[in-house]
Protein backbone atom coordinates (compact mmCIF):
# COMPACT_ATOMS: atom_id res chain seq x y z
CA UNK A 1 0.00 0.00 0.00
CA UNK A 2 2.68 2.37 0.71
CA UNK A 3 4.34 2.16 -3.06
CA UNK A 4 0.93 3.63 -4.78
CA UNK A 5 1.03 6.68 -2.11
CA UNK A 6 4.98 6.87 -3.14
CA UNK A 7 3.91 6.73 -6.92
CA UNK A 8 1.56 9.36 -6.76
CA UNK A 9 3.70 11.72 -4.42
CA UNK A 10 6.42 11.46 -6.84
CA UNK A 11 4.03 12.24 -9.76
CA UNK A 12 2.07 15.22 -8.20
CA UNK A 13 5.50 16.70 -7.33
CA UNK A 14 6.68 15.83 -10.99
CA UNK A 15 3.78 17.82 -11.75
CA UNK A 16 4.21 20.18 -9.38
CA UNK A 17 7.91 20.88 -11.05
CA UNK A 18 6.85 20.80 -14.61
CA UNK A 19 4.41 23.94 -13.61
CA UNK A 20 7.15 25.85 -11.87
CA UNK A 21 6.97 28.98 -14.63
CA UNK A 22 10.20 31.06 -15.17
CA UNK A 23 10.49 34.27 -13.49
CA UNK A 24 10.59 37.23 -15.93
CA UNK A 25 13.48 39.45 -16.22
CA UNK A 26 13.25 43.03 -16.95
CA UNK A 27 15.36 45.10 -19.32
CA UNK A 28 16.14 48.55 -20.30
CA UNK A 29 17.39 50.83 -23.45
CA UNK A 30 18.80 52.80 -20.69
CA UNK A 31 22.03 52.30 -20.03
CA UNK A 32 23.46 51.86 -16.13
CA UNK A 33 26.12 55.15 -17.21
CA UNK A 34 24.32 58.30 -19.01
CA UNK A 35 26.87 60.38 -20.65
CA UNK A 36 28.14 63.59 -18.49
CA UNK A 37 25.80 66.03 -19.50
CA UNK A 38 23.99 68.61 -17.56
CA UNK A 39 20.13 68.50 -17.90
CA UNK A 40 18.69 72.07 -18.79
CA UNK A 41 15.49 73.46 -20.64
CA UNK A 42 17.56 73.32 -23.87
CA UNK A 43 17.01 69.48 -24.42
CA UNK A 44 15.60 68.32 -27.14
CA UNK A 45 12.23 67.09 -26.54
CA UNK A 46 10.77 64.19 -28.40
CA UNK A 47 7.39 65.49 -29.65
CA UNK A 48 6.28 61.48 -31.11
CA UNK A 49 7.82 58.23 -31.46
CA UNK A 50 6.26 55.13 -33.62
CA UNK A 51 7.59 51.60 -33.82
CA UNK A 52 6.07 49.15 -35.81
CA UNK A 53 3.23 47.27 -33.51
CA UNK A 54 4.65 44.25 -34.03
CA UNK A 55 7.36 45.00 -31.86
CA UNK A 56 5.60 48.13 -29.12
CA UNK A 57 4.44 45.60 -26.84
CA UNK A 58 6.31 44.88 -23.04
CA UNK A 59 7.87 41.46 -24.31
CA UNK A 60 10.96 41.68 -26.02
CA UNK A 61 10.46 40.32 -29.67
CA UNK A 62 13.21 38.46 -31.64
CA UNK A 63 13.16 37.79 -34.94
CA UNK A 64 13.91 34.11 -36.15
CA UNK A 65 15.14 33.48 -39.49
CA UNK A 66 13.65 35.74 -43.01
CA UNK A 67 9.99 35.30 -41.62
CA UNK A 68 9.32 34.51 -37.82
CA UNK A 69 9.29 36.34 -34.80
CA UNK A 70 9.26 35.33 -31.26
CA UNK A 71 7.64 36.59 -28.40
CA UNK A 72 9.88 36.55 -25.30
CA UNK A 73 7.26 35.65 -22.31
CA UNK A 74 10.08 35.58 -19.75
CA UNK A 75 12.12 39.04 -20.62
CA UNK A 76 10.48 42.35 -20.57
CA UNK A 77 11.37 45.57 -20.98
CA UNK A 78 10.32 47.66 -18.44
CA UNK A 79 7.67 49.55 -19.69
CA UNK A 80 6.64 49.39 -23.65
CA UNK A 81 8.95 49.49 -26.32
CA UNK A 82 7.70 53.28 -27.39
CA UNK A 83 8.02 54.15 -23.61
CA UNK A 84 11.50 52.85 -23.35
CA UNK A 85 12.80 54.40 -26.31
CA UNK A 86 11.31 57.85 -25.29
CA UNK A 87 12.70 57.47 -22.13
CA UNK A 88 16.36 56.37 -23.40
CA UNK A 89 16.72 58.99 -26.18
CA UNK A 90 15.24 61.67 -23.76
CA UNK A 91 17.48 61.08 -20.80
CA UNK A 92 20.85 60.92 -23.90
CA UNK A 93 20.00 63.85 -26.10
CA UNK A 94 21.52 67.11 -25.74
CA UNK A 95 20.75 70.36 -27.53
CA UNK A 96 24.66 71.78 -27.60
CA UNK A 97 23.17 75.28 -28.94
CA UNK A 98 20.90 76.62 -25.81
CA UNK A 99 19.75 79.23 -27.77
CA UNK A 100 17.76 77.13 -30.23
CA UNK A 101 15.14 75.07 -28.75
CA UNK A 102 13.93 71.83 -30.87
CA UNK A 103 12.21 69.10 -31.02
CA UNK A 104 12.14 65.77 -33.19
CA UNK A 105 9.42 63.55 -34.69
CA UNK A 106 10.81 59.82 -34.99
CA UNK A 107 8.73 57.30 -36.80
CA UNK A 108 10.88 53.34 -36.57
CA UNK A 109 10.93 51.23 -39.41
CA UNK A 110 12.43 48.30 -38.04
CA UNK A 111 13.39 47.42 -34.50
CA UNK A 112 15.07 43.87 -35.01
CA UNK A 113 16.78 42.06 -32.72
CA UNK A 114 18.36 38.53 -33.89
CA UNK A 115 20.21 36.64 -30.93
CA UNK A 116 23.47 35.67 -31.84
CA UNK A 117 23.58 38.34 -34.83
CA UNK A 118 22.65 41.77 -34.67
CA UNK A 119 20.64 44.59 -32.97
CA UNK A 120 18.91 47.10 -35.47
CA UNK A 121 16.98 50.69 -35.82
CA UNK A 122 15.71 51.71 -38.76
CA UNK A 123 13.89 55.34 -37.84
CA UNK A 124 12.80 58.30 -40.05
CA UNK A 125 13.56 61.62 -37.70
CA UNK A 126 12.62 64.66 -38.33
CA UNK A 127 14.19 67.98 -36.13
CA UNK A 128 11.68 70.79 -36.07
CA UNK A 129 11.22 73.99 -34.37
CA UNK A 130 10.21 73.69 -31.06
CA UNK A 131 7.66 76.77 -30.81
CA UNK A 132 5.36 74.12 -32.79
CA UNK A 133 5.98 75.52 -36.70
CA UNK A 134 5.93 72.91 -38.99
CA UNK A 135 8.86 74.12 -40.71
CA UNK A 136 11.14 70.66 -40.70
CA UNK A 137 14.88 71.86 -39.84
CA UNK A 138 16.07 68.82 -41.18
CA UNK A 139 14.22 65.31 -42.51
CA UNK A 140 16.60 62.06 -41.86
CA UNK A 141 16.92 58.35 -42.02
CA UNK A 142 19.44 56.63 -39.73
CA UNK A 143 20.43 52.89 -40.17
CA UNK A 144 22.17 51.64 -37.19
CA UNK A 145 23.00 48.02 -36.50
CA UNK A 146 25.35 46.92 -33.49
CA UNK A 147 26.81 43.18 -33.53
CA UNK A 148 25.13 40.54 -30.60
CA UNK A 149 26.07 37.98 -28.80
CA UNK A 150 23.48 35.15 -28.14
CA UNK A 151 22.17 36.23 -25.15
CA UNK A 152 19.21 38.72 -24.22
CA UNK A 153 21.67 40.65 -21.75
CA UNK A 154 23.93 41.34 -24.85
CA UNK A 155 21.15 42.02 -27.46
CA UNK A 156 19.88 44.46 -25.18
CA UNK A 157 23.25 46.20 -24.88
CA UNK A 158 23.14 46.57 -28.92
CA UNK A 159 19.98 48.30 -28.84
CA UNK A 160 21.09 50.49 -26.02
CA UNK A 161 24.21 50.88 -28.03
CA UNK A 162 22.18 52.16 -31.36
CA UNK A 163 19.90 53.97 -29.12
CA UNK A 164 22.74 55.92 -27.88
CA UNK A 165 24.26 56.68 -31.78
CA UNK A 166 20.85 57.80 -32.61
CA UNK A 167 20.68 60.06 -29.91
CA UNK A 168 24.40 61.42 -30.96
CA UNK A 169 23.42 61.73 -33.93
CA UNK A 170 19.65 63.81 -33.61
CA UNK A 171 22.07 65.66 -30.97
CA UNK A 172 24.57 67.02 -33.44
CA UNK A 173 22.07 67.96 -36.04
CA UNK A 174 20.42 70.03 -33.41
CA UNK A 175 23.74 71.48 -32.78
CA UNK A 176 24.26 72.46 -35.91
CA UNK A 177 23.86 76.24 -37.11
CA UNK A 178 23.08 75.57 -40.50
CA UNK A 179 21.16 72.82 -42.48
CA UNK A 180 24.48 71.07 -43.21
CA UNK A 181 22.54 67.96 -43.96
CA UNK A 182 22.00 64.86 -41.79
CA UNK A 183 24.45 63.62 -40.02
CA UNK A 184 26.61 59.70 -40.73
CA UNK A 185 25.98 57.61 -38.38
Amino acid sequence: MAFPLKVTLFAALALLAACRSDPIQFHTLTPAQLSNHSRTAADIQVESLVVPPQVDRPQIVVRQGNSGMSILETHWWGASLVDELRSALTDQMVNNNPGRKVSVRLEVQRFDSIPGQYGLIDVKWRLRGANGDDNALLSCRSTLQTPSGTSIDELVAAQQNNVKRLAALISQAAAARTQSGCPQD
